[in-house]
């Protein structure tokens, strides 16, 4: 992979990072329970944490003058549950959408693992997919439990 595609891959990840962070912190807006506010606020932080790491990259890598805000499909998707929340839905609404949302993450991590970046890259890319997965399965897991419910 040559410097501009670790480029273009660092920045779709930022993006997805900063989508990460926008739609915990609004689900967490959007949930009754405390347990769920909590878990989706150390998210988002830790979202925002990933796009700053990213950011560091790019800058590394040459290009430090693209600052991500989320994606255009991130908004319309938060845009999705606000329509969903306002109509009735409630806490596993959320979580449905958390989870649909950490599908699209995880899948876009794993593209980026199967290139050929930068070891550095590479490192910070392993480590973040690798939470993106156990934020999934717990987003997955506490889905389940509220149909259940």
């Amino acid at each position: 992979m040559d410097k501009d595609d670790a480029i273009s891959v660092v920045q779709h990840l930022m993006e997805r990072a900063k989508d990460g962070q926008n739609g915990y912190r609004e689900a967490a807006e959007k949930v009754k329970r405390p347990d769920l506010k909590t878990f989706f606020l150390e998210v988002s932080n830790e979202r925002g944490r990933f796009a700053q790491e990213l950011q560091s990259e790019l800058a590394r890598l040459g290009k430090s003058d693209k600052k991500a805000s989320g994606s255009t499909e991130g908004a319309l998707h938060r845009a999705w549950v606000d329509t969903k929340v306002a109509l009735g839905g409630d806490d596993h609404t959320v979580l449905d959408w958390l989870e649909h949302g950490e599908d699209v993450a995880k899948d876009d991590y794993n593209k980026a693992l199967g290139g050929n970046l930068p070891a550095t890259v590479m490192e910070i890319v392993r480590r973040q997919a690798a939470s993106v997965q156990r934020d999934h399965d717990r987003v997955r897991a506490l889905r389940d439990q509220t149909k259940a419910a």
